[in-house]
């Protein structure tokens, strides 16, 4: 099972490789990453050079600054940045992926809480924390900013099929585990599988989500300060600071399981 597991991923596109291979080494200026995990990157996605740049910078351009004082808590406040003007397609579709990636976060941590509590009465909480206290927020977060453009499924070119109805429903009444973008639908089915292997696999998971959201978000924070979307620009800011907390918070729980390695473990 693990196996194909890991061939999905390795074969599904690059925000599958982005999740599995890479990792940030609080330790060190550099991220980590197995030869194995680099060996089968740099075989099967041109996208590795990049990301492995990117993990690279990590520490030193991002992660200390970030130890450094940068806070997530909190609700992230729309009111104080001005709207942007004629914004791009690009950036409205940014708008569509995230909010279905911070939902696939939700949908995962929580599910895989109710898994293991119901199966074997045992409560993983870092899950049950971060959805309740954290990814709801980032899904409102973003929520914030379609209602402020006015935006619905017609307007975005990357979405499939509507499954939100309401820009006010909260991420309690959005259907679990369905999404409008083929690829966050793939990933969310591999990934709730890997979790439910035991509970190791489950915090992995988390680490992985994690790795994903921190590599789009870079992505989309480009492309908005591209357009001058300030307001937009912040707010992926505030999600990807609680990417970072939640991170160490899953290694930390890896951690305390006995694996010395923690989220850098992945792909060994």
């Amino acid at each position: 099972m693990k196996k194909t597991i890991f061939t999905t991923l390795v074969l599904s596109g690059a925000i599958f490789a982005y999740g599995f291979h890479s990792g940030f080494d609080k330790n060190s200026n550099h991220s980590c990453h197995s030869q194995k995990s680099k060996h089968y990157a740099k075989s099967h996605h041109k996208s590795f050079k990049k990301s492995y740049k990117f993990r690279k910078a990590l520490h030193k351009k991002r992660f200390f600054h970030h130890k450094a004082g940068l806070k997530s808590g909190g609700a992230f406040n729309l009111d104080n940045y001005p709207k942007t003007e004629n914004l791009s397609q690009n950036v409205k579709d940014t708008l569509a992926y995230m909010g279905n990636e911070e939902r696939l976060a939700y949908d995962v941590y929580m599910n895989l809480y109710n898994y293991y509590l119901k199966n074997y009465n045992i409560k993983i909480r870092q899950f049950y924390n971060i959805s309740q206290r954290s990814e709801s927020r980032h899904i409102k977060t973003v929520q914030a900013l379609v209602k402020r453009y006015n935006l619905n499924a017609s307007d975005f070119t990357n979405i499939d099929k509507d499954v939100i109805k309401s820009n006010n429903m909260s991420p309690t009444n959005m259907p679990s585990g369905v999404y409008g973008i083929p690829k966050i639908q793939e990933l969310y089915d591999t990934l709730y599988a890997m979790g439910q292997e035991s509970k190791e696999d489950a915090l992995k998971v988390g680490c992985m989500v994690e790795v994903t959201d921190v590599n789009d978000l870079d992505e989309y924070i480009k492309e908005a300060q591209e357009a001058n979307a300030k307001d937009i620009v912040e707010a992926y800011k505030f999600l990807r600071s609680g990417s970072y907390n939640h991170y160490w918070a899953f290694d930390r729980g890896l951690k305390s399981m006995g694996v010395s390695d923690g989220c850098c473990s992945l792909g060994d």
